[in-house]
């Protein structure tokens, strides 16, 4: 980080961020003007608007660009840090091979499935041996997408599928352990709520849900598995955005 922030003009952290704004910045403004991004040593140089009305439109622009930017950079940090743990995950699971990822995911979610036979009531364990059999399914599928998927894949599928395969077992045990069981329940039926009155209120979405479907029993777990998708789906997009500020090496 700190050699590309010098590179370009400063240096440590605040280096790194000015980069990163100026890349963000550059990438914004080439949806619509070309020549916009890393045209400093390039023989055309950066694209100028000339006359009056390229002017006004350049300038518009750049100031929705600014304030946009308040918003998408910290998205960017969170994918930057989204694409080091994924990327480990993902190196992990490269060397393993499909097959080795998904026999660990047995490993670890079956140690997991014993421990809840010994310490929960049954119901719990039934409960969180299908969520270790989702979650192991899961992680093969995260497996395949990433590694025969493009880039939209990845995003639409692997990463919905890997946050399943990581948090859905913990959550569902979670449910039916004797300290943590009100907390989860109430936290959970309060995100329903929310989710439901402010987010698919449109079109009647929350009121044929709540028709069809008592959040109860299992159906809490089926919520979090609901849950990873569009979870996933907002890390694979950070990640996306951190890639256009910052590529990879």
């Amino acid at each position: 980080m700190a050699t590309r922030a010098r590179s370009g003009g400063g240096g440590g952290i605040v280096g790194a961020v000015k980069v990163d704004i100026a890349r963000l910045y550059g990438a914004w403004m080439e949806l619509v003007f070309p020549r916009q991004r890393g045209r400093g040593h390039s023989v055309m140089g950066k694209w100028r608007p000339e006359t009056l009305p390229q002017k006004l439109a350049y300038y518009a622009w750049s100031a929705l660009g600014a304030f946009g930017i308040v918003f998408l950079y910290p998205l960017t940090v969170v994918g930057l840090a989204t694409r080091f743990y994924a990327g480990k995950l993902d190196s992990t699971a490269t060397r393993l091979g499909i097959v080795g990822a998904t026999g660990l995911a047995v490993l670890v979610w079956g140690a997991l499935t014993v421990v809840a036979h010994l310490q929960l009531s049954f119901e719990g364990f039934i409960a969180v041996a299908a969520a270790s059999v989702v979650a192991t399914l899961s992680v093969s599928l995260a497996a395949v997408f990433s590694k025969f998927g493009g880039r939209g894949l990845t995003v639409f599928l692997a990463y919905p599928f890997a946050v399943t395969g990581v948090f859905l077992p913990p959550v569902v045990a979670a449910f039916y352990h004797p300290t943590l069981a009100t907390t989860i329940f109430d936290g959970s039926e309060q995100i329903a709520i929310y989710v439901l009155d402010e987010i698919l209120f449109i079109g009647g979405v929350n009121d044929f849900i709540r028709e069809q479907f008592d959040l109860e029993g299992i159906a809490y777990a089926l919520m979090w598995f609901a849950f990873s998708f569009p979870v996933g789906w907002f890390l694979g997009i950070v990640v996306a955005l951190a890639n256009l500020v910052r590529p990879s090496r």
